[in-house]
């Protein structure tokens, strides 16, 4: 464990912003899946509101840094896909 004080405060600082990053990536993930089953179950109006909210979560996760932009897009290419097939 650290000792000096300034550093202290960066340990715990940066388990609040890891904790934080977690739960959205896993939110995100979970939207994710949600538009998938939904694509699975040929519910497309479902689907697209899902899509929706999955894109945003998305697009969150890219803006705050927790992933890549150009992943970000790239997922949210994917689903537009197998939404619109």
């Amino acid at each position: 464990m650290a000792n000096i004080k300034s550093a202290i405060k960066r340990v715990e600082v940066n388990q609040k912003k890891r904790t934080n990053n977690v739960s959205q990536l896993s939110a995100m993930r979970t939207e994710i899946k949600r538009v998938e089953q939904l694509v699975e179950a040929n519910d497309t109006d479902n689907a697209k509101a899902a899509y929706q909210t999955a894109s945003k979560h998305i697009d969150k996760a890219a803006q705050k840094g927790i992933i890549h932009k150009n992943a970000a897009n790239r997922q949210k290419a994917r689903l537009a896909k197998k939404v619109n097939a």
